[in-house]
């Protein structure tokens, strides 16, 4: 059991207003039994503090508590948290069913054409697609790559519409909505008969460039990648040119190695691909679903229990 620890207040860095409206963050604390306030920056903070933030800053170091408020945190340095004793937590966990529904619906897009018809819409042009090109999701294969929160909240969808789902991941352990696992050694012989490849994985230095041009060589001319999770596991200029040389059918992305993506980048220029500006979980309780996470931590300190999500 973790040591029980005071905490006197909240403080909530402005910088969560990447993601959501701050004040709105603020008032969902009004239930907790420590006052929580608004910061920017230039604050000094004690270990008495908890910070709830979405962008690292070296004074959180003397708090005693750093919440990020999404999943990734590889812009927080943990070998210095380590250091200095301070826990940080993250909010993974809480992304199944956003990033599970947006996921499916670029899959039911690309493959109904919801995407072309409304920017055909724009130019008030009647478009009618070759016979051939729609599909139905029902008894694809989705190729689901990493089966964490997001990977299974992607592959419980996935398979109520029907689909034929296969995942990869190191544990043999089974999953209900995913009829075959594969170990990540085997990458190429899931993908190569999948429809749609979505990576749910963490970023990580084993994980960057994991989809690069071996892999879109091995996945199918009619297949369509999904990317959900972070930009820099897959290789931008290799998928670029897998789009360009009609290696693959096209992809959905919402997040890039560089955001927001340059406006240069050819990545905007096919129809078929869909991008959206990492806004995978972003709904109108999002702010809501971070705050019951923080809360929950917020008792789990205070009465010495472990901290949900510790990453540090």
């Amino acid at each position: 059991m973790a040591e029980r620890t005071e905490l006197r207040r909240l403080r909530v860095h402005e910088s969560v207003e990447e993601k959501f409206p701050k004040e709105a963050f603020v008032e969902a604390f009004d239930d907790l039994d420590i006052p929580a306030e608004l910061v920017g920056d230039g604050e000094s903070y004690e270990e008495t503090d908890a910070v709830a933030s979405f962008a690292p800053r070296e004074a959180f170091l003397d708090a005693g508590w750093v919440h990020v408020i999404r999943a990734g945190y590889d812009a927080f340095d943990t070998d210095a948290y380590e250091e200095a004793g301070t826990a940080l937590t993250n909010s993974t966990g809480v992304h199944d069913t956003t990033v599970g529904e947006i996921a499916v619906g670029y899959m039911l897009s690309l493959a109904r054409l919801l995407h072309r018809y409304r920017d055909h819409q724009k130019e008030n042009d009647w478009y009618e697609p070759d016979y051939e090109r729609p599909f139905t999701v029902e008894n694809e294969r989705l190729c689901v790559i990493g089966l964490g929160t997001l990977g299974e909240g992607i592959a419980r969808r996935a398979d109520a519409l029907g689909m034929d789902v296969v995942g990869v991941r190191r544990s043999e352990e089974s999953i209900p909505s995913v009829s075959e696992l594969y170990h990540p050694d085997d990458l190429h012989e899931a993908i190569a008969d999948a429809r749609f490849v979505a990576i749910a994985v963490p970023h990580t230095p084993a994980t960057t460039d994991l989809l690069s041009a071996a892999e879109f060589e091995a996945m199918g001319e009619d297949a369509y990648l999904i990317n959900v999770a972070r930009g820099p596991i897959v290789d931008t200029e290799a998928l670029i040119d897998a789009l360009d040389s009609g290696q693959i059918g096209g992809a959905a992305l919402d997040v890039f190695e560089t955001e927001p993506l340059p406006e240069e980048s050819p990545l905007w220029d096919f129809e078929e691909v869909i991008i959206s500006p990492h806004r995978g979980s972003a709904t109108n309780r999002y702010h809501l679903d971070i705050a019951d996470l923080v809360k929950e931590n917020v008792d789990r300190l205070q009465s010495g229990e472990e901290l949900r999500n510790r990453v540090a």
